[in-house]
């Protein structure tokens, strides 16, 4: 008798939650035992790994309060749209890969109509940073987290969130391409040390930072600090930051693709970073750095009242020390960031303080012989519905 395929229906509407939705089919089906199907949505990784996506993932990348009112019709169809098809599939398991704005109403749709379905979160939301409610919640209508940061689980388990395990940032699979060999540490350590500027991977986010950190690195250069600038950004926002760049003092050389921006990261010696994932991808590279961020006073306020931890920096929440200094709103201006710079830039406490901390971070973040995508795997195929053959 022939085992029926088993269903796996997975849902990504971002393309960052694509990049980890590919590897994770492909590991799916090197491990799951007879044929799998795939349904579901999905961009350009999951449909290389032979998803056909119920619509185009681009028509969710929405930024912007006013833009998402203006969608919002769209975006609640299809919220149905997904729950219908899941339903109608009736797959063996569900998984919800980040973007738990749309990802998350899709899950407790599904569960409430059918709790035969199991539910898997892979990447968790910060509850750890904010709204911490949202963890006990979870337990109604997720069966699984898979969480992409090694404190995630035991933040789960005190706020009474579901069942998380720990399987791995992506990051860790780049180490390769993120550290340098020995030309580029003869660089990294050479004079005038490369600095990176990072002002963010978002339009309101470079309108934000390029003006201050334009300031910064002029009053850093005419107090006689040199230094080689160079600043990644990506093809969509290169006109963005070449226009910004204009009243600059200094002009960096710009990293515009992913190998120029990782080639840049092998031989950075110091970087001036927005905060977020860059961090942490800086110290798994063993960059020193100085972060920052400058939001609007709205998003100011909203932070202040909602953020429960003490620091913001990736890197420093998951080494578990605030190693790196971080200067946010109204103490992210050229009278901070100068001396902080100057610091890291050169030998001294400061920076090897960093460099120590950064080191010990493969231990930290380490996943064993297997991928983060195949512990995904493993946790999947366990959370399947019992096969009715």
């Amino acid at each position: 008798m022939t085992t029926p395929p088993r269903t796996i229906f997975l849902v990504a509407t971002e393309e960052s939650g694509d990049r980890l939705g590919g590897p994770l089919m492909a590991a799916l089906r090197a491990r799951c035992v007879g044929d799998v199907a795939f349904a579901g949505v999905g961009g350009r990784d999951m449909v290389a790994q032979g998803l056909t996506s119920l619509f185009p993932i681009e028509e969710l990348s929405i930024m912007g309060l006013a833009a998402i009112a203006r969608k919002l019709p769209m975006i609640l169809r299809r919220i149905r749209q997904v729950t219908a098809a899941v339903l109608k599939a009736k797959p063996d398991v569900l998984v919800i890969i980040d973007s738990p704005d749309f990802t998350h109403r899709v899950a407790r749709r599904v569960r409430k109509a059918d709790p035969s379905i199991p539910i898997v979160d892979y990447v968790s939301p910060s509850v750890w940073a904010w709204r911490p409610g949202r963890a006990r919640a979870m337990r109604r209508y997720v069966d699984h987290v898979l969480a992409l940061l090694p404190f995630e689980p035991e933040a789960h388990r005190t706020l009474g969130g579901p069942p998380c395990t720990y399987v791995g940032h992506p990051l860790i699979q780049q180490l390769g391409t993120l550290r340098p060999d020995a030309n580029e540490q003869r660089r990294r350590d050479a004079a005038p040390p490369v600095l990176l500027v990072l002002p963010g991977s978002r339009r309101s986010e470079i309108r934000h930072h390029m003006q201050v950190f334009g300031d910064t690195l002029g009053r850093l250069r005419s107090e006689g600090v040199s230094f080689d600038l160079i600043l990644p950004t990506t093809p969509h926002l290169r006109a963005t930051v070449e226009a910004a760049l204009q009243t600059w003092p200094l002009q960096p050389r710009l990293a515009v693709t992913e190998d120029e921006k990782k080639a840049a990261f092998r031989i950075a010696h110091a970087a001036l970073a927005k905060s977020g994932t860059v961090t942490l991808e800086l110290a798994l590279a063993g960059v020193p750095m100085v972060t920052a961020y400058k939001g609007t006073a709205i998003e100011a306020f909203v932070a202040r009242r909602m953020v429960r931890i003490p620091t913001v920096i990736l890197a420093n929440l998951v080494i578990g020390e605030a190693v790196v200094p971080e200067f946010m709103q109204e103490d992210c201006v050229p009278e901070t960031l100068v001396p902080a710079l100057r610091d890291i830039l050169g030998d001294t406490a400061a920076r090897r303080k960093q460099v120590e901390a950064f080191g010990r971070l493969d231990g930290i973040m380490s996943t064993g012989a297997q991928s983060p995508s195949e512990r995904c795997a493993e946790i999947v195929l366990a959370t399947l519905r019992p096969s009715a053959g």
